[in-house]
């Protein structure tokens, strides 16, 4: 499985293809391969070999993209680290992974030094200077000639890559060779990419998200455009000039795209695919988009563990409430908590198991014995099938809220609160409450320009919930909501910070 033969590939084959972009920086697939081939020139001059961990504390960068591409041709494994996390965090990772290598930058230089003090054995630390865009030292005083592949098996680890932290510590998943290889091929049919299409990501390449399209473009050999970091104006700039065909976003970028005053449809016009990932999109912004860029709009709910179910462009009017289906070759089963197989419309655990499935949780095989069963992977989320087979998202069980033995899934008060004029995003969760246990609240952040009352709000959601018990104690105004680097709103500090709001249970 010559994963990581594809650059080479593209540079002997299509040397002169617009290949990657990143600022002022613009290679062909020539280029692309030399600064690979000189990245693992360095890792391996440092005693980097086959199985090796080589971590990566680094921002968006072409270094880090280039690491990916590196590790697989010295068959080492690359663990790309959050630059957000403390010292304490990223050195409980280091040792977890077991690092012999890490890649960083002046401005995680720092953090990364603090973290290796901390440990017993330190990994080898590469500085590399990213803030000017320019040619880079440490690939450039290296000849372009390298060092020899290393032949890999299919099941040989390719990455370990960290859960985003939403719900507790930090788990390593590591996906294979083969798992990436089949990323590759789902995916650029999923999306209908071609060699030529061109590719802009604008979240973090740390979060596994980005391969959801990168793996495809590296093997289509198509265009590969990265950003520092995302911004509205600059991404509608950069999809009208360089004529994007493809993107993704997390619900949070595409509302803020919504929103920006420059947003104009035609801007968008060489857009096939606009996929949202990583939280549930809201109904008000389907129902825009589907207007707007008809026959664009993806959606696709996943499990960096290894799960998908895919809503396609063509599917997305017709079942704007669901988040799709398993692709060929994948299963889903919803089940309930009796271990039977829930019946159509009826709510319980998210099950799936394919091709992309982890090999594991690195060094926890207690935590992938709970998550795998039987071939099985258990999600964790909730939701239900239609008629027709598509998936219908309820909740994470740890986010559903029990008011007075009621179950109260946070997603149907949370659609509500979005159609109102004034809300951009929502976000609901339970806060202790003396009578009832727990009751919801709602965390808001406004549109531009838009200053809403919370009691105002809070009085016009309640009036249109389905039912009693989904009605908002409390609506709380703010100007940002917590996230992690993969974009996803931590619940779990909304609740930690709002848990004495009203008062909290009953003593005793």
């Amino acid at each position: 499985m010559d994963l990581a033969g594809l650059p080479a590939h593209h540079a002997r084959y299509r040397p002169g293809h617009p290949a990657f972009g990143f600022g002022s920086m613009a290679l062909d697939w020539r280029g692309v391969d030399a600064r690979i081939a000189r990245l693992a020139a360095v890792l391996g001059g440092r005693g980097v070999r086959r199985g090796d961990r080589v971590a990566a504390v680094l921002p968006n960068c072409p270094e880090l993209l280039w690491l990916y591409w590196a590790c697989a041709r010295l068959g080492a494994v690359s663990v790309p680290l959050s630059p957000l996390l403390a010292a304490g965090g990223l050195a409980s990772l280091l040792a977890d992974a077991d690092v012999r290598q890490l890649l960083c930058c002046r401005r995680t230089l720092a953090v990364v030094e603090q973290a290796c003090a901390t440990l017993g054995e330190r990994p080898g630390v590469l500085v590399t200077d990213i803030d000017d865009g320019s040619e880079r030292d440490l690939l450039s005083a290296v000849p372009a000639a390298g060092v020899a592949e290393q032949p890999v098996a299919a099941e040989d680890p390719f990455n370990i890559i960290y859960s985003s932290g939403t719900t507790g510590t930090p788990k390593g998943i590591v996906h294979s060779h083969r798992v990436r290889a089949h990323y590759a091929m789902l995916f650029a049919s999923a999306w209908r990419m071609t060699p030529e299409s061109v590719v802009l990501h604008t979240g973090a390449i740390v979060f596994n998200g980005a391969f959801v399209t990168m793996m495809p473009a590296f093997m289509l050999g198509c265009r590969y455009l990265l950003t520092a970091g995302f911004d509205a104006g600059e991404t509608l700039a950069l999809i009208e000039r360089e004529r994007v065909t493809h993107t993704m976003m997390v619900p949070t970028q595409i509302a803020a795209l919504l929103d920006h005053p420059d947003f104009e449809p035609a801007r968008l016009s060489s857009l096939e695919m606009l996929l949202s990932l990583g939280a549930p999109l809201p109904r008000s912004h389907k129902a825009q988009l589907i207007e707007c860029l008809p026959g664009r709009l993806y959606e696709l709910y996943g499990l960096t563990e290894g799960f998908v179910t895919i809503l396609d462009r063509d599917e997305v009017a017709r079942k704007p409430g669901s988040v799709g289906v398993p692709p060929p070759f994948y299963r889903m089963r919803i089940e309930r908590e009796d271990g039977t197989e829930a019946a159509q419309g009826e709510i319980g655990e998210i099950a799936g198991r394919g091709p992309i499935m982890m090999t594991g949780y690195h060094g926890r095989p207690d935590l992938t014995a709970q998550a795998i069963r039987e071939g099985w992977l258990y999600s964790g989320d909730l939701g239900h099938v239609d008629a027709d087979g598509f998936l219908h998202l309820a909740d994470r069980k740890k986010d559903m809220i029990v008011s007075g033995g009621v179950k109260v899934y946070p997603s149907d008060i949370e659609a509500v609160l979005l159609e109102h004029p004034e809300v951009l995003e929502a976000v609901v969760v339970g806060v202790p409450e003396r009578r009832w246990g727990e009751v919801p609240i709602a965390v808001a952040r406004p549109r531009a320009d838009c200053v809403p009352d919370a009691d105002a709000v809070r009085d016009w959601v309640n009036q249109r919930v389905a039912a009693r018990y989904q009605r908002v104690r409390a609506v709380l105004i703010v100007d940002e909501l917590p996230r992690n680097v993969a974009g996803k709103v931590l619940r779990r500090e909304l609740r930690d910070r709002h848990r004495d709001l009203l008062g909290g249970p009953a003593a005793g």
